[in-house]
């Protein structure tokens, strides 16, 4: 991967990341892994492939892997693209919602213009990250306009520069609720998707942070998955990305790529926030894309930043540090097929021991 700084006329960082077939290179990461090679043939006399009997002796005849999924997995799609650049727009945020949004108005055309045709937003960019916050910056998203300013914003500039938004998340409004939700939105600037956050964000780490966002929001009912011009996405909010069910059953639904906008903190982003992207990159084989805001140390929650593109088997592509930063970085969903078949993970599973459920579809059918 060749990565170089690209000047920019605003204060923003801009990072280009590329694939190149032997190594990867970023300027902050210093734990980047390269590109792992296909298995290696132990015996070089006798070629090794997907219909080889070595790989089909390694599977006893009795299981079908297909029963780990319940539903069946539906194969991946072929996809509209097969390359193209995702930004990640890595934002400081403030109190004041108009500046947050003319902000990330100017973010997203910087993005565009160093040739992103998908642009994610950080977890909560238009709203400080706090539970007395969370009701005064709601907006009421399905009423559009006026009601929702932010939204309002995202959908006219995914239209006027024919790009995919993935919007981050802002504080929603919705009868007696509040929601912590997603919005994805089409080249057309239509609204696409709306994922409301899942698993809300209540721990208690004693000396450390205790945040409890069940005092405020409401927890969500569904996946979201959304087909775009830019393949087939899963949408979750920070932590969300701690359960590996949600990420599966994207998966098996056939996603290329999961969002993940998100806020880890200063506690748990150093342990968790790279091994839990790279772990649901690894698990799925697909690409995992996060965005958080950028760090500010002052008196309320600090976010740990880290705005990441991980690759299919794990290896981060493209990450910067703490302050803001807009990402750029080249996606390749041609390896996907390449890597299943290097570790056909899929094929092994032991649908004869255990099997993931995805109740939305079940129940569906």
């Amino acid at each position: 991967m060749k990565a170089f700084a690209i000047s920019s006329s605003l204060a923003f960082k801009s990072f280009n990341f590329t694939h190149t077939r032997n190594r990867i290179s970023t300027p902050f990461h210093s734990n980047t892994l390269p590109f792992l090679p296909p298995i290696p043939n132990p015996n070089p006399n006798r070629k090794i492939h997907s219909s080889s009997p070595i790989m089909a002796s390694s599977i006893p005849p009795s299981i079908n892997s297909e029963l780990a999924r319940s539903p069946p997995a539906i194969p991946m799609p072929a996809p509209p693209l097969t390359k193209f650049n995702i930004g990640l727009c890595q934002l400081s945020v403030t109190s004041d919602k108009d500046r947050n949004i003319a902000h990330a108005r100017t973010a997203i055309q910087d993005a565009a213009a160093k040739g992103a045709k998908l642009v994610l937003l950080p977890e909560i960019w238009n709203s400080p990250y706090a539970n007395d916050s969370f009701p005064v910056y709601a907006e009421d998203i399905d009423a559009g306009g006026h009601a929702s300013p932010s939204t309002a914003m995202l959908s006219e500039l995914a239209r006027l520069l024919k790009i995919t938004i993935v919007g981050g998340s802002i504080p929603e409004r919705s009868g007696d609720g509040v929601y912590n939700t997603c919005c994805v939105f089409g080249t057309d600037g239509k609204l696409l998707a709306k994922h409301r956050k899942i698993h809300l964000f209540d721990i208690d780490i004693p000396g450390k942070i205790t945040f409890i966002e069940s005092l405020t929001l409401t927890a969500g009912e569904t996946p979201t998955i959304v087909d775009t011009e830019v393949g087939r996405i899963g949408i979750g909010i920070c932590y969300d990305i701690r359960f590996p069910e949600l990420a599966m059953i994207y998966a098996a639904r056939g996603a290329h790529l999961l969002c993940y906008p998100g806020a880890f903190n200063m506690t748990t982003g150093p342990l968790h926030w790279e091994l839990l992207q790279r772990s649901r990159a690894t698990d799925n084989q697909l690409y995992v894309a996060t965005c958080s805001p950028a760090r500010d140390n002052g008196p309320g929650y600090v976010a740990w930043g880290h705005s990441t593109l991980v690759g299919p088997f794990g290896e981060v592509l493209a990450t910067t540090e703490h302050e803001e930063a807009i990402i750029i970085a080249e996606i390749d969903y041609s390896i996907l097929e390449q890597r299943r078949t290097n570790l056909p993970v899929t094929k092994q599973r032991r649908g004869d021991l255990y099997q993931l459920v995805d109740l939305q579809r079940l129940n569906s059918h």
